[in-house]
């Protein structure tokens, strides 16, 4: 529940991490099942946490795409019912869009233009910000997400799921310099987009030729070299975006921005490269999806009276400019 747009009264968020651990990664199938069976306890739960009843709602915001299809249909039939049953709007969010707004919710000011990077367990996309509502995307991964490469290395080392904070902790106290893996920059065409699949196939390939040939390897060496690898792409492309297109401000979203090595990289080369550039974080609670970054996307849509139809369908593929 979030109040003009910028005050959250309450952000209920039930964590699936534990069901999805013996499988190293989401099962979609779960995913959607345990959304059906949570969300009205979430609801009645935020609502009590914000002390106000369902009459007291002005507007009702559901994200209706990127992600998980079965997940997003729940979230959409549910907001629809409670938007027909109380005859409230309904507001259709972009996901993407909206992990910019949990930047506002955070502090940030709006600067512009500004360039965001989302990095997540399903994305990993680079976004121009003009003004609040022009986004445009300037590239993303063409293969795994940064997200999903953390959680496939870690399951190859059978360190356990959720992998990004496991392998955070481990790197603190490896050496970041121990296996040159490869960064892939790509080319001049390329120069906003990202590709992870080398960097964990060299991960993979690391750990069997140390099996095959019985040797001993520091998992915390492995841990630290691998996230410094990618996290170095990740800043080095985003500050090359904001030195492009004289962004005033660089921010980070999405579940890898709580990553702390990634926060220290962009802090030391931001102020290195682009000393007038201000950086921005969202508070830890606010990286990985939440439904406070939802409403307060919603919230400039229904002030223009942007409001969806009831026959509003789920997009797990939707684009940022949709």
């Amino acid at each position: 529940m979030v109040e003009n747009g910028n005050r959250i009264l309450s952000n209920i968020v039930s964590s699936q991490a534990e069901l999805h651990a013996r499988f190293g990664g989401v099962v979609p199938e779960i995913a959607s099942r345990q959304h059906l069976l949570l969300i009205n306890t979430l609801i009645d739960e935020a609502l009590t946490t914000a002390k106000l009843k369902l009459n007291d709602l002005q507007a009702i915001a559901v994200s209706h795409g990127p992600g998980l299809v079965g997940a997003l249909l729940i979230g959409v039939a549910t907001a629809k019912a409670l938007a027909y049953a109380r005859r409230l709007p309904l507001v259709a969010v972009n996901h993407l869009q909206a992990h910019l707004y949990a930047n506002y919710l955070g502090g940030a000011p709006q600067l512009y233009p500004a360039v965001i990077l989302i990095v997540s367990g399903g994305h990993t996309e680079l976004l121009l910000i003009n003004s609040l509502g022009d986004a445009s995307s300037l590239g993303s991964t063409r293969d795994d997400a940064a997200g999903e490469v953390f959680d496939k290395v870690a399951r190859v080392m059978d360190l356990g799921y959720p992998g990004g904070p496991i392998i955070d902790q481990l790197a603190s106290g490896g050496n970041r310099t121990a296996i040159d893996f490869p960064r892939a920059w790509l080319d001049d065409h390329c120069r906003y987009e990202f590709s992870f699949s080398g960097l964990k196939t060299a991960v993979i390939n690391h750990l069997y030729h140390a099996g095959r040939r019985t040797e001993t390897f520091n998992v915390a060496d492995i841990a630290a070299s691998f996230q410094e690898a990618l996290a170095e792409v990740l800043v080095e492309k985003t500050v090359r975006a904001a030195r492009d297109h004289q962004a005033k401000m660089v921010l980070l979203a999405g579940g890898v921005a709580a990553n702390s090595r990634l926060r220290e990289l962009f802090e030391e080369t931001l102020a290195n490269s682009l000393p007038g550039t201000a950086l921005h974080f969202p508070p830890l609670a606010l990286c990985t999806d939440n439904a406070a970054m939802i409403a307060a996307a919603a919230y400039p849509l229904y002030l223009k009276g942007n409001f969806a139809a009831l026959n509003l369908n789920a997009h797990p593929g939707l684009g940022i400019g949709l």
